[in-house]
């Protein structure tokens, strides 16, 4: 699965923009900014409310350690409660990640996946390095409910093995975080999810799909 496009609520359309051209060095067009193979696109907030969301992009695993002092000099990263800030995960993740924070409280991640193609670049790291969004964050009253629907409808299947509080859903190129709405964002544990307003379009899935949660405020379609 690949995550083609998100639009994305924010309150300074202008300001985000300049985060991510200036600071993670990503081509924006307007009030678009290009990720690799995907799009988010910036929209004024409005009544929606900010905070809370959670974006994860992917970095080649022979540049995570080039990509993580690239990030040290442009944000402060987030740390767990016992102080790390870096993070491998084994199993069906086979990956290691850095966290930190964007504009509006974005919770961002760069991830790195072992199984994905090496990247060709040396020395030092560049933002147009970043492949792709690879993860969305998206609460859910009953996540075992929006795993199901999401699975039927787009014909995902879980990364990991599913709890009642968290689904990872889609594969290493992209991946729906289905979490439970009360669960704190891993790694501070401070921040709870919200995807209010968030849109966002699919490709390698089941063409013609959709899936939303109306109480929760967001949008999945196929195209």
């Amino acid at each position: 699965m690949r995550i083609h496009q998100i639009d994305l609520p924010v309150s300074d359309v202008a300001a985000t923009v300049a985060y991510f051209r200036d600071e993670l060095q990503l081509p924006v067009e307007g009030s678009a900014v290009r990720i690799g193979w995907s799009t988010l696109q910036l929209q004024p907030a409005g009544s929606n409310p900010v905070g809370g969301v959670h974006l994860a992009f992917n970095v080649p695993a022979n540049r995570f350690e080039a990509a993580t002092d690239w990030l040290k000099a442009r944000a402060t990263l987030q740390r767990d409660l016992k102080g790390h800030d870096h993070f491998t995960f084994d199993g069906r993740w086979d990956s290691e990640s850095i966290y930190f924070t964007g504009p509006d409280g974005l919770i961002l991640e760069l991830i790195a996946r072992r199984r994905l193609p090496a990247g060709e670049c040396q020395g030092g790291f560049h933002g147009s390095e970043i492949t792709c969004i690879s993860e969305v964050g998206l609460p859910a009253e009953h996540v075992g409910e929006v795993q199901a629907n999401a699975q039927n409808a787009f014909g995902l299947a879980p990364l990991s093995q599913p709890t009642p509080h968290f689904a990872p859903l889609g594969d290493d190129e992209g991946l729906l975080i289905v979490v439970d709405a009360t669960r704190r964002w891993f790694p501070e544990q401070k921040v709870l999810p919200n995807a209010r307003g968030i849109r966002v379009v699919l490709h390698d899935v089941v063409p013609g799909a959709m899936v939303e949660d109306a109480a929760l405020g967001w949008h999945l379609r196929s195209a």
